[in-house]
């Protein structure tokens, strides 16, 4: 009985090997298949060295030659169809018309399938006359099977997280159990958005994505959606690959930078980095992991802060009123018993880590720096039940350990770590990029965004995504106002200041 496992075992690794071979997957693609490749490369950096590089990186960078050796790289739909098997996947599915305005994720249908089914819908092959797909011409529609976690994905082949190796950018302990799968047909996107939290690297494994990155101090050229609320991003209301330039004039002054991330690369997004990301291959496999910054416990009290505040005021108008202050992935705004939990979540998960940190460096006499912890931060989406587990305590399994890193004064950039450059900027002999364009704001003194629903100027805090009024000096507020309504009131209490004042003395009240 044994021995015929053993059989079946080789045969179906067989199967996968010829069918990869077929869809012409390179051999650094299949370490386990030739030993003695993964002797004859050497990885440009350790994972020290590259810990010190993410740490001190400002702008988006792309890694090479650092994966070959990673398991992953099996990882195309055909060998994923194989190891899944009949498990169903939601796909959303959009259409390839060039509307001016993002396709957001509420906006769209979505259909069930296995990936067997989207190869035979992405290849053609049966005609798409049945099946999930069948109502769904592949010239007018792509797909994309986003925001998968791996952890649930893969439940019942739990020994493939160890495929994913983060410990080879220092993240010991990091793998696919902390990572998120993104499969999609040519022309699927993700709208323009930045992640409120951490940081983020992304593995290319099949076929080729473009990313269009725009810097934090371009925000107020992206338009906002909304302030910090229930979702961990913030979307732009630009189509930026097909802008409406007579609605969203100030869009002409954001600073693209643009790059096409190949199999097996991985690409580095630095925090607040905002994020326009479109599959331009038949089909693409990548592979994520968001990494937690020491900064994000404060900004989770912030944001649990505003969304309380939010829910307690805007719950009082009809409901009708509050729907501008969600963001567009938002399907209902939650109960203040929910807000208020998820704000003593995040108290709880702060106070917590300090006192974890402190006893470290107390330990290990080293001195608190800012550091990157080994803990997800992309909630998952539009799941309040599953978000609020997110503020439990820190995971207790013991490699997963935190690494302080000094930062670098200068960068090793070459063939083995490029930069991002804005598309009409040029690089001097050192490496570093250069611009003559001075229409910008400093990232510490705020952004600047527009609210909905009051027709008014805002900022946008770097930090917590607060959006607060922004008065004309010259002008003012406009004669023709006789009252102040509920926007006129969030907008003076959701100011950056404000809520970073009260998210202190809610500590300092907590840690008596």
């Amino acid at each position: 009985m044994k021995s015929s496992l053993v059989l079946s075992a080789k045969l179906r690794r067989k199967r996968l090997e010829k069918r990869m071979m077929a869809e012409g997957v390179v051999a650094a693609s299949a370490p386990a298949l030739e030993p003695s490749l993964s002797d004859e490369c050497v990885k440009p950096f350790t994972p020290e060295q590259a810990k010190e590089i993410v740490m001190s990186l400002q702008n988006p960078a792309v890694f090479c030659n650092m994966t070959f050796d990673w398991p992953a790289l099996h990882w195309n739909v055909s060998y994923l169809a194989e190891l899944l098997a009949e498990k169903k996947i939601p796909f959303r599915m959009g259409t390839k018309n060039m509307d001016t305005a993002p396709l957001f994720e509420t906006e769209c249908s979505y259909v069930a399938a296995t990936l067997e089914e989207f190869l035979a819908w992405s290849r053609r092959h049966p005609p798409c006359s049945s099946g999930p797909f069948s109502g769904y011409d592949l010239c007018k529609y792509w797909t994309y099977a986003d925001y998968k976690y791996i952890v649930k994905l893969f439940e019942d082949n739990s020994e493939h997280f160890q495929d994913v190796r983060w410990s080879d950018f220092g993240f010991f302990g990091r793998n696919g159990r902390e990572s998120t799968l993104w499969i999609g047909s040519a022309g699927a996107n993700t709208p323009c958005h930045l992640d409120s939290y951490g940081c983020n690297l992304v593995l290319q494994v099949q076929g080729r994505k473009r990313w269009h990155l725009y810097p934090p101090e371009d925000s107020s050229f992206l338009y906002p959606t909304r302030i910090p609320y229930e979702e961990s991003s913030v979307f732009s209301k630009v189509n930026v690959i097909n802008p409406n330039l007579e609605s969203f004039p100030r869009f002409k002054k954001a600073q693209a930078h643009v790059v096409t991330l190949d199999p097996g690369q991985v690409l580095f997004v630095p925090r607040h980095w905002w994020h326009y990301v479109e599959s331009i291959d038949p089909i693409t496999v990548s592979i994520n992991s968001w990494i937690e910054l020491d900064s994000d416990h404060e900004a989770r009290i912030e944001e649990a802060i505003t969304r309380t505040l939010i829910g307690a005021i805007k719950s009082t108008e009809k409901p009708s009123a509050s729907d501008c202050w969600l963001n567009p992935t938002e399907v209902e705004m939650t109960s203040y018993e929910t807000n208020l939990q998820y704000l003593n979540g995040a108290v709880s998960t702060y106070l917590q880590h300090q006192k974890t940190s402190k006893t470290e460096h107390r330990d290990t006499g080293t001195p608190e720096t800012e550091g990157i912890l080994p803990d997800k931060c992309k909630r998952i989406k539009v799941q309040v039940n599953a978000e609020l587990e997110g503020f439990k305590s820190m995971p207790s399994d013991p490699h997963l350990t935190i690494i302080k890193t000094k930062k670098l004064k200068q960068i090793p950039f070459g063939p083995s770590l490029f930069q991002v450059l804005p598309q009409d900027w040029e690089t001097n002999p050192t490496g570093e990029a250069e611009s003559d364009c001075t229409d910008i704001l400093n990232e510490d003194e705020g952004h600047f965004g527009e609210l909905d629903c009051g027709g008014k100027t805002s900022i946008i805090n770097s930090s917590s995504g607060a959006l607060v009024d922004h008065k004309n000096p010259c002008g003012g507020t406009s004669s023709t106002q006789t009252s102040i309504c509920t926007n006129d009131l969030l907008d003076c209490v959701l100011n950056p200041q404000v809520i970073s004042l009260i998210a202190h003395l809610l500590l300092e009240k907590a840690s008596v």
